[in-house]
């Protein structure tokens, strides 16, 4: 099993070097964890055949980055560029996500919509600001300009429509609002 896992981490990582960034095949998923290798062999074979071509960092193939210049995070939080059917659009504007957050299965952060006059034209992008350790349930929607402060839980098919910047709360619904004060001393960071 050891002669196995070796060829498969030379094999990655010379994948990894020829296809992705090195900035980011480091930290808890690549230093002590095939996980974030494995990820980087299934990205790199789908960059063959046209998926995330511009990808600096390894994304799953069902998942949209519309510019990866525009998004900052910490690189042991990774796996957020896993989830299945995530879309992270931020064309003329930043996605900012905090350490230790948790982005779920299909999951959108828009930071542009359309001119409702003109649907041909987009309104000028405004930045999407997630927090440390907040965790977006499944098919929840970010819309541009929305701030979540830290330890911000979104519950499952939220529409976040206006910014919850103080945190420690659980907001849900469409338009989401805050369902749920979270106590600051149970919090862990």
């Amino acid at each position: 099993m050891g002669l196995l896992k070796s060829l498969f981490l030379f094999i990655a990582r010379i994948m990894g070097r020829i296809f992705y960034d090195s900035r980011y095949l480091r930290g808890r998923y690549f230093d002590n964890s095939l996980l974030g290798w494995k990820w980087v062999v299934q990205g790199a074979l789908l960059k063959l055949i046209a998926y995330n071509l511009k990808s600096p960092w390894p994304v799953d193939h069902s998942c949209e980055v519309t510019n990866y210049n525009n998004i900052i995070f910490d690189v042991d939080d990774m796996q957020i560029f896993q989830r299945r059917g995530s879309y992270f659009q931020c064309t003329n504007a930043k996605i900012i996500i905090g350490k230790g957050t948790q982005i779920a299965y299909g999951v959108g952060l828009i930071t542009e919509n359309h001119d409702v006059y003109d649907i041909r034209k987009h309104q000028p992008g405004k930045d999407i600001r997630i927090g440390n350790n907040c965790w977006i349930g499944m098919n929840a929607v970010l819309l541009p300009g929305t701030t979540l402060g830290d330890h911000t839980v979104v519950g499952a098919g939220a529409v976040v429509t206006k910014s919850f910047p103080d945190g420690y709360v659980v907001i849900a619904g469409n338009p989401a609002k805050v369902i749920r004060t979270l106590n600051k001393a149970d919090c862990v960071d």
